[in-house]
């Protein structure tokens, strides 16, 4: 490499560039500004909060990592809790129910579900939590859902079969949340911008590509992470030549009255 090159690098590391950008609608997130905190409650565990309501949003996304020993906490009351594996293993146990999970597991755990994390060793974890919004006329809440990525059946988006969607969770009126993956052969984009009511989060699990949010265009990459408020228009292209996915949360199955943002 160039003397050139090397003092461009220098000055970008060291000189207050980042591809992070923020605005009132959206936020572009990526690894190289993140700054590690601690997570209330939680033991030998390192938080990176990466959306949350200060930045406009109705729910949280958060990395948890934890060390060798680590255990969780539980959420606030009232608040449900999704939580995907990127590295690593932990055991949770719910009642008397306790399973393993490992990379690419997931499981989805109802507001105020007594339930314990641990982990013996290092793990990575992709957490969404979020206020239970209960329906008017139903006083049901949701089950406990566990399962693994990889064995989801995958369904073509939109009738294009380059494009795969895994929905993570059951579509049932008494879940207010949505979590999906979805993949993306190279070259492959969605068919239009999308622009709607429910906010998203996401996380660039592999591959990478170019994403339109408002009239911005931000080039991705793994371990980048979206944060899309509500009418935001939004787009995605793959690009590369190995296949892209990302994990995908939204708003589902509530009155938009209940989803107002608080001033």
């Amino acid at each position: 490499m160039s003397d050139l090159n090397c003092g461009r690098l220098f000055f970008m590391k060291h000189f207050g560039h980042t591809r992070t950008r923020v605005t009132k609608h959206h936020a572009f997130i990526a690894p190289d500004g993140h700054v590690k905190t601690t997570l209330p409650g939680w033991h030998k565990t390192q938080g990176i909060i990466l959306i949350s309501p200060q930045i406009g949003a109705r729910f949280t996304q958060y990395f948890a990592l934890m060390e060798p020993g680590a255990e969780g906490a539980m959420p606030p009351p009232g608040v449900e809790r999704f939580i995907y594996v990127m590295d690593g293993s932990v055991t949770i146990t719910t009642g008397a129910s306790t399973m393993s999970l490992e990379p690419t597991d997931y499981i989805y755990l109802p507001p105020d579900e007594a339930h314990t994390l641990r982990t013996l060793k290092n793990a990575s974890l992709n957490i969404f939590e979020r206020r239970y919004i209960p329906l008017p006329t139903n006083t049901e809440r949701p089950p406990i859902v566990t399962g693994n990525e990889q064995k989801q059946k995958g369904e073509s988006f939109l009738g294009d079969s380059d494009v795969i969607a895994k929905k993570l969770l059951p579509d049932l009126p008494t879940f207010d949340m949505a979590v999906n993956t979805m993949t993306f052969c190279p070259g492959v984009t969605l068919p239009f911008a999308e622009t709607h009511f429910m906010e998203h989060g996401m996380l660039m699990l592999k591959g990478g590509g170019v994403y339109r949010l408002n009239d911005d265009w931000y080039p991705i990459q793994a371990g980048d992470v979206l944060w899309m408020g509500p009418y935001c228009p939004q787009w995605f292209g793959a690009l590369g030549k190995e296949g892209s996915s990302y994990l995908l949360y939204k708003e589902m199955n509530r009155d938009v009255f209940t989803l107002e943002r608080e001033s």
